[in-house]
């Protein structure tokens, strides 16, 4: 009896320390993993003492269980979610930890055959494939919508069912029945909540596993379409001008000699010191190397030009000597003048005289 007062005790001083966790807001500072690791051990602690006692058995009915230590099945969950919260060093094996403790959880309520014919269902999901589990299917937005606000409207229900049944506290003192009624309430809200946390979880994992298996960056491939090495290889230019590099070495690239130290293209021998001098009255910024008539030509051997276009809407000049022509333009617009005059405007539509 002595023992289980102290487990008693032991446990209601973790939730307390984990009810003050959930409120505070310093989460990234090393105080508040301190509190964390306190609270983890507590409730670590009440883990031994339930398995000194054997308070649960796999070969027993939850009749069997006294309404006093049905409170003690929600120890994974607690830890689960604290383990979260823990030092994110090692995110992924953190994140595994939590699924465990969910996983001993709700196993340890199947048991006991405290899951509904849903959640049941739903366990068998994840227990077949743990790492593919999940609510609703991600690739279809409706029905994750609909899954989503049907389990909210399922949580606020369960919520509100034990905050009647925690409303008179004097009264679960002295009923055994509300005790166990208020406990088995508790216990399905964290079912619910635990399959909503291994949906979450399951799919942190998959993306940092996902970051964990990218190719890293390396260098763009010779086949890569952005590398135009059918047009000059890596050192391409569209530009018509060669830069001050290339003038500097007289418009040549590439190596001088073969490996086999044959000359592959005309040098000059020359020192750095020439080399300098001859650039020292050059210009700061590249000059022109070609007139705008050679650059016009370039582009029109590149097919860069449009030419010709649409001609239709473009009236000829008359020629003011050609007296004629001037003679017929004048007898087009008096006849032109005269048919306006004979037809006004309107004169044709006969359709809405009255």
């Amino acid at each position: 009896m002595e023992e289980s007062q102290s487990l008693r005790s032991l446990f209601a001083s973790a939730k307390d320390a984990k009810t003050a966790l959930e409120s505070r807001g310093d989460t990234n500072t090393e105080s508040y993993r301190d509190a964390v690791n306190a609270a983890i051990a507590k409730f670590h602690e009440c883990q031994r003492q339930v398995s000194i006692l054997s308070l649960f058995s796999s070969n027993e009915s939850l009749d069997d269980v006294s309404t006093g230590d049905i409170q003690y099945m929600t120890l994974e969950y607690h830890l689960a979610e604290l383990t979260q919260r823990g030092p994110t060093a090692d995110r992924e094996a953190t994140l595994r930890r939590a699924l465990e403790q969910y996983e001993t959880f709700i196993t340890r309520l199947d048991e006991y055959e405290l899951l509904s014919a849903g959640d049941k269902k739903l366990f068998e999901q994840y227990m077949a494939n743990s790492s593919t589990f999940t609510l609703a299917p991600l690739n279809d937005a409706a029905a994750r919508r609909d899954i989503k606000v049907r389990r909210f409207r399922e949580e606020k229900e369960l919520k509100q069912k034990l905050e009647y049944l925690a409303r008179n506290e004097a009264r679960l003192q002295s009923d055994d029945d509300d005790t166990r009624r208020l406990y088995l309430a508790e216990l399905q809200l964290y079912i619910h909540q635990s399959f909503q946390a291994l949906d979450l979880l399951i799919q942190e994992l998959s993306m940092l596993s996902t970051m964990r298996n990218a190719p890293t960056p390396t260098q763009m491939t010779p086949d890569d379409p952005r590398q135009r090495t059918s047009l000059g290889g890596a050192n391409y230019s569209d530009r018509l001008d060669p830069s001050l590099s290339q003038l500097l070495g007289r418009g040549r690239g590439g190596p001088i000699l073969n490996s086999k130290g044959k000359p592959m293209q005309p040098f000059t021998l020359l020192d750095r010191r020439t080399q300098l001098q001859q650039g020292v009255f050059r210009s700061g910024h590249n000059l022109p190397t070609m007139t705008i008539e050679e650059y016009l030509e370039e582009e029109h051997r590149r097919g860069n030009v449009l030419q010709g276009g649409e001609q239709s809407g473009m009236k000829p000049e008359v020629d003011e000597d050609d007296l004629d022509k001037a003679d017929e333009e004048t007898m087009k617009a008096r006849a032109w003048d005269e048919y306006v005059e004979a037809n006004p405007k309107g004169s044709g539509n006969t359709l809405n005289r009255g």
